[in-house]
């Protein structure tokens, strides 16, 4: 049995595969070149969205099966998990796109009418129509960041500011800057928009289908709403376009033309890694376990990948999913 381990990488990743260790009696030192979460991680500039079923859409099925479990583990750890489902609607000219989403995703129902202006009255009289996903959730990214490295901190976890590579066995969720290591990881571009309303009011994340460029945006709370995110490819990080950042505002005002007077508070990119296929992989390098590669599923998939990672440390589990040996 391993009694410590060191995790490089203190983002998303990194946070969740030590909660996973700890909770396994594993004495676990994280090190990152950075004091706390912020800014520096892509996943500060995250939705939180936990909406496996609309990932579906065009993720693997990994990603749907798997993501279904991402709610209940928050919400253990103490994260507030909002619980009121999610909505995907269309302008009128692009029906077509909602019922394409229908025909390739699970876990919804069509609201018309009187149902969906129960559910969001502010988008009723602009929408006739709309899939209502009603067991997926979301929660503050940014909050949950911080409530799991406090966790950990309190349960004896140490945090050292340090970016070299320590002596031993080690758990490496770097994200991007693992490029040193593993070969065919790239980053892909993602940037968002953070906007302040009191004209809208939405209570739950919703997916606007857009031929040219689609969207979401995620109620934050005290009128602030997250507007997200465009998926480039590119490993370009900090410096979001302006063509993006019009797209993302634009589709924000075609859902509810309130949006064009709200206060923009928070323009944001990063890159966010990914491997070829746009699946995690857990990968043994000598005495390296890599978990890498969660492209922009980092709180969903998180959890899932964590306990894998965690299961493979403790010998529970010698070939989880996404396991990759590499022999490089």
């Amino acid at each position: 049995m391993t009694d410590a381990i060191t995790i490089r990488g203190a983002g998303i990743v990194g946070l969740c595969v030590a909660t996973e260790l700890m909770a396994r009696g594993v004495h676990v030192t994280l090190r990152d070149p950075a004091p706390e979460p912020g800014a520096h991680g892509c996943s500060w500039w995250a939705g939180g969205m936990l909406a496996p079923f609309c990932e579906g859409m065009t993720a693997e099925e990994p990603v749907v099966r798997l993501g279904q479990q991402a709610a209940d583990w928050w919400e253990a750890q103490g994260v507030e998990v909002i619980r009121r489902g999610s909505l995907v609607v269309t302008l009128q000219r692009d029906r077509r796109e909602l019922d394409q989403f229908a025909r390739r995703t699970a876990g919804h129902r069509l609201v018309t009418g009187e149902d969906l202006a129960a559910l969001e009255p502010h988008l009723a009289d602009r929408h006739d129509r709309a899939l209502y996903f009603h067991d997926e959730a979301h929660i503050d990214p940014r909050a949950a960041l911080m409530h799991l490295r406090k966790r950990l901190q309190e349960a004896g976890a140490r945090f050292e500011q340090d970016a070299a590579a320590p002596d031993g066995p080690v758990i490496d969720c770097r994200g991007l800057a693992a490029q040193d290591s593993l070969s065919d990881l790239r980053g892909v571009k993602g940037e968002m928009v953070v906007l302040r309303s009191a004209d809208v009011t939405l209570n739950r994340p919703i997916r606007l289908l857009h031929p040219r460029f689609p969207l979401y945006i995620v109620p934050r709370g005290d009128g602030v709403f997250m507007l997200g995110a465009t998926q480039i490819e590119s490993e370009e990080r900090w410096r979001a376009s302006a063509r993006s950042v019009m797209e993302l505002l634009s589709a924000a005002y075609a859902l509810h033309p309130a949006f064009g007077e709200a206060e923009v508070m928070e323009i944001g990119a990063d890159a966010r890694p990914a491997f070829p296929d746009n699946l995690p992989r857990i990968t043994r390098q000598g005495d390296a376990i890599h978990v890498n590669g969660l492209f922009r599923h980092g709180f969903l998939l998180s959890p899932a990948v964590a306990r894998m990672a965690a299961g493979l440390v403790m010998r529970e589990n010698q070939r989880p999913e996404f396991y990759h040996e590499d022999h490089g």
